[in-house]
């Protein structure tokens, strides 16, 4: 025989639609977002993973300062490798400000996906990085006024071996605005001429290393052979190449902060179907007491129970997961492509996704519910019969100062009366505001860290050498300057500037003696440190570290620096007396040749990381804010109904004792419109201190360090918007109050 519980399930879904169907959209929504991200995210994988043996990306690539006869490439290939010829021209653009570096179309090595139009045939044509594209708008069919060439846009392509447009391997952030790359015919490359010509070879292991640790000795073998055989002017093995290896390194890694996410937001659903499943079984007590003394089990109610919220939640997953598939996958697969220059998109059935965005909101859903609800029916069933639902022995309401006005003191009884709802609604809002914060403080943080970089950056130019050179550029300033990687236990390593500089220098304001180490603000705000300290740095690929005493730490906020008197940088690095490989400028230096420049850093290269977040993440953050500002109204909604329905009878008695609805919403509505007020002036300290928590972990694994910073302009902002937002709630509420009947407190008797 059919369970006679099971007709009241549609009855229950009827009575509270409203509801049910609210969170049924809001679950849809996050678990679809959710979802399309992690299929889009595994496909995106697969296709970078496959792309390594599709288009045969190099291990690696050097430069010659000319090119390399016949006889050198054969003595080369004799180290078990294959060379390819992969020359290219670097120049500025002349109608928008960028640097693009053009190939000839390759066939063999790091082989080029067309995205969209067609490769270039025409002298005049070129094919362009397609984020590239997207970032400085420049369409199929435009025209690119290259050095004073004007070149049409045949395509938009992702070359294999710049799925992060890094223009150099020194370069602290990826930066597709202001660098990217192309292609062109054969005779459109040879027409350009040989300015800005680099002679850059590839090379591929006709045997794989088995690590990287074999792939360093053999790249370090292959190094002595090309050194031999030509002036070098770089040379990049594939596990030192950001443009190859940063993708692979940096995407997914945000995996679990959204997996972290999602569960949180399903255990604030979970808790609001548990409070109002409580406040029905309050409602439902005699029919409780009449069903368990009739031989029903609790087992059996606390199923009945809980079988709506998991049914909400199984179709949510099942709905959301579909549209995850579908319309939030072109949302996840767009970011993934504003980040990263990656090759045409393949769907692929990610069974992780539906373990994380169906299984688990489902059974957190049952346990939260089961929990509360089996603690709710443990009580015997002459108590539920008699109304009596108090755990405690003693049953007299906590005392209030009677000095306390009444209306005051009613209030408050509503708030014990309903402590379960606020103190979801306390946690709710608090969740609500780190979201919103989150949304509206990363473009502020952004702002702000260029600002600090214009303030702070030692000078307008910082020049690295391959060799000494010297300069005649009035104000410039030897230094020398290498990098270590810092060996914190359970980080990320990192690289870490040191700088060799002089006493008395111009543009290091540092008082050194004669073997004291600085560091930078920046590197003492992000790990840590302080004076006194000891530091340990190594090598990338090298078992030999270094020990530094931490003697001061200098405002240097732009970057992980350590800064040293040169000599004692000479003495610590074997380097000859009076040695350096950098200046400090600023003006512009013309007099040095640029074969002799390894890279100058400029204002603008430091602010690529801001830049690049700010563009690539921008849209992502405005999700944010609205989807926190949807779950505070949701939020508040359910609960401030939830108060009005629990406390039905009591509203029904003061409407019959003469008060009108406004007072009567003065008692009910104004009590929550406190408690919202309040949480949201309470808990803004702890989300500022939650939120400075979240960015440094969200930023650790970029290279450099951007202070945490919310101007005070974003909690208002926040504060206003949920106070417009409540305003509207608690106009709907004020409906609820006045269409509460005068007969309920008569049909219910205690």
């Amino acid at each position: 025989m059919k369970n006679p519980l099971h007709r009241r399930i549609l009855r229950e879904l009827k009575r509270d639609f409203a509801k049910y169907i609210i969170l049924f959209v809001f679950m849809v929504s996050i678990i679809g977002f959710i979802s399309g991200f992690f299929v889009a995210a595994k496909s995106i994988e697969v296709v970078y993973d496959a792309g390594f043996e599709k288009h045969n990306i190099e291990d690696g690539n050097f430069e010659y300062y000319e090119k390399a006869s016949e006889e050198a490439i054969e003595t080369i290939e004799k180290e078990d490798v294959t060379v390819y010829e992969n020359f290219y021209i670097e120049r500025e653009t002349d109608n928008f400000e960028s640097k693009l570096r053009l190939y000839k179309n390759r066939t063999e090595v790091d082989r080029v996906c067309l995205m969209e139009g067609a490769f270039p045939v025409g002298e005049n044509e070129v094919a362009i990085d397609r984020m590239y594209a997207d970032n400085n708008e420049i369409a199929v069919g435009d025209t690119i006024i290259y050095d004073g060439t004007k070149l049409i846009v045949s395509g938009l392509v992702a070359l294999s071996d710049y799925s992060s447009l890094f223009a150099d391997t020194s370069s602290m952030m990826f930066d597709a605005m202001k660098f990217g790359v192309g292609v062109m015919s054969e005779e459109g490359f040879e027409n350009l001429g040989e300015e800005g010509m680099h002679y850059n070879y590839s090379w591929t292991y006709n045997e794989k290393p088995a690590d990287k640790m074999q792939e360093k000795e053999m790249s370090e073998d292959l190094l002595e052979v090309l050194a031999e055989n030509g002036i070098m002017t770089n040379f990049i093995p594939q596990y030192l190449n950001q443009a190859i290896v940063f993708t692979d390194e940096d995407m997914g890694s945000d995996r679990i902060m959204f997996s972290g996410f999602l569960y949180i937001v399903i255990a604030i659903i979970a808790f609001i179907f548990a409070v109002t499943t409580s406040n029905t079984i309050a409602k439902e007590a005699t029919v409780i007491g009449t069903l368990r003394a009739s031989g029903y089990t609790k087992g059996e109610i606390i199923r009945h129970y809980i079988t709506l919220p998991v049914a909400v939640t199984l179709l949510s997953a099942v709905v959301g997961n579909v549209l995850g598939y579908t319309v939030f996958l072109e949302v996840a697969k767009g970011i993934y492509y504003t980040n990263y220059s990656l090759p045409t998109f393949e769907l692929l059935f990610n069974p992780d996704a539906f373990l994380r965005t169906t299984i688990v909101p489902v059974i957190l859903m049952i346990a939260i519910n089961y929990f509360i609800i089996a603690g709710k029916l443990k009580l015997s069933p002459m108590k539920f019969l008699r109304r009596d639902l108090s755990t405690r022995q003693k049953k007299k309401a906590f005392k209030l100062n009677t000095k306390i006005g009444i209306m005051k003191r009613f209030r408050l009884r509503i708030i014990f009366q309903n402590m379960p709802n606020y103190l979801t609604l306390v946690f709710g809002i608090f969740f609500a505001n780190v979201i919103m914060i989150l949304g509206m403080a990363f473009p502020a943080l952004m702002e702000r860290h260029q600002e600090i970089i214009s303030e702070n950056i030692v000078s307008s130019y910082q020049y690295i050498l391959k060799a000494e050179a010297e300069t005649e550029t009035e104000g410039a300033e030897k230094y020398a300057t290498t990098t270590l990687v810092t060996t914190v236990e359970g980080r990320k390593e990192e690289g870490v500037s040191l700088y060799g500089v002089d006493t008395g220098s111009q543009y290091v304001d540092i008082d050194f003696e004669k073997e004291e180490v600085y560091i930078s603000s920046a590197f003492s705000e992000k790990y840590g440190y302080v004076k006194g300290d000891t530091i340990t740095l190594k090598e990338e690929f090298d078992n030999g570290t270094y020990d530094f005493k931490v003697a001061g730490v200098y405002e240097y906020p732009v970057s992980i620096a350590v800064f040293m008197p040169r000599d004692y940088f000479n003495e610590v690095f074997d380097f000859e007396e009076g040695y350096f490989n950098g200046y400090f400028s600023n003006k512009k230096i013309e007099d040095i040749d640029d074969m002799l420049i390894a890279a100058t850093i400029t204002e603008d290269d430091i602010n690529k990381m801001s830049r690049q977040l700010s563009n690539s993440m921008g849209g992502v953050f405005d999700i944010f804010y609205v989807f926190g500002l949807v779950m505070f109204a949701l939020i508040i909604f359910l609960l401030s109904k939830l108060v009005i329905e629990k406390n039905a009878q009591s509203i029904s008695m003061t409407k019959i004792l003469g008060y009108s609805n406004r007072e009567i919403s003065g008692l009910y509505i104004l009590t929550t419109s406190i408690v919202v007020i309040a949480s949201f002036i309470l808990t803004m300290p702890l989300v500022d201190k939650l939120m400075e928590i979240v960015i440094v972990v969200m930023l650790s694994d970029y290279a450099g360090w951007i202070p945490y910073y919310i101007p005070m302009e974003a909690f208002f902002k926040i504060s206003l918007a949920g106070i417009a937002v409540y305003a509207v709630i608690a106009w709907m509420q004020f409906g609820k109050v006045k269409k509460v009947p005068l007969d309920v407190a008569l049909k219910t008797v205690e």
